[in-house]
């Protein structure tokens, strides 16, 4: 499955994007603060491709007008291996990333949105759940700008790939509001 928006391009992961997975996920201003260790090599990057990003309804943010892989969007059920909030089956998370250079374009909100499309339309699901690590302040932006309403903090919450715990905020959109909100959230 393949979405599209005004300037993205959102696909499945292919192995071949290694080297610009590599080239954003190596940052160390990128991974840790979503919970992720910063990728140690191409090969190290093309292994998380095959293993993590290749799990259904997870897309690799593409720049349509160059063809440049530079994040991630993805969609996690209550059934997904990784997932970081707890949730019934028929709703989702939705979890992301972009590239340090392209920060503060607007690029995420605008993949966030398309995924929700895809989530309330067409997958039929009744909620989505985003969540964030204390202090992760753009990735709060993102879920205000894309809908996404308080929910609940969670303190010590596990960061297993970091061995470490932190606080987790957490918001949520649901269908109706999404549905009632939607002209505003473009």
């Amino acid at each position: 499955m393949t979405l599209q928006t005004e300037r993205l391009t959102l696909r499945p992961w292919k192995e071949s994007d290694a080297e610009a997975l590599y080239r954003y996920a190596c940052n160390p201003n990128i991974g840790p603060i979503a919970g992720w260790p910063p990728h140690t090599s191409v090969e190290n990057s093309r292994e998380i491709i095959k293993t993590v990003l290749s799990a259904p309804e997870n897309y690799a943010v593409v720049l349509k007008e160059t063809d440049e892989t530079v994040g991630s969007v993805g969609i996690m059920t209550a059934r997904s291996e990784i997932h970081f909030a707890e949730m019934t089956d028929s709703e989702c998370e939705i979890g992301y990333w972009i590239g340090e250079p392209y920060w503060g374009r607007g690029l995420i909100p605008e993949a966030v949105r398309e995924v929700l499309r895809h989530a309330f339309e067409d997958l039929h699901l009744s909620a989505a759940w985003c969540g964030y690590y204390d202090g992760n302040e753009k990735s709060k932006r993102v879920q205000e700008k894309c809908g996404f309403v308080y929910s609940h903090t969670e303190e010590n919450k596990p960061v297993p790939l970091l061995n470490e715990v932190r606080t987790a905020h957490f918001t949520k959109i649901t269908l109706e509001d999404w549905k009632n909100n939607i002209d505003n959230l473009k």
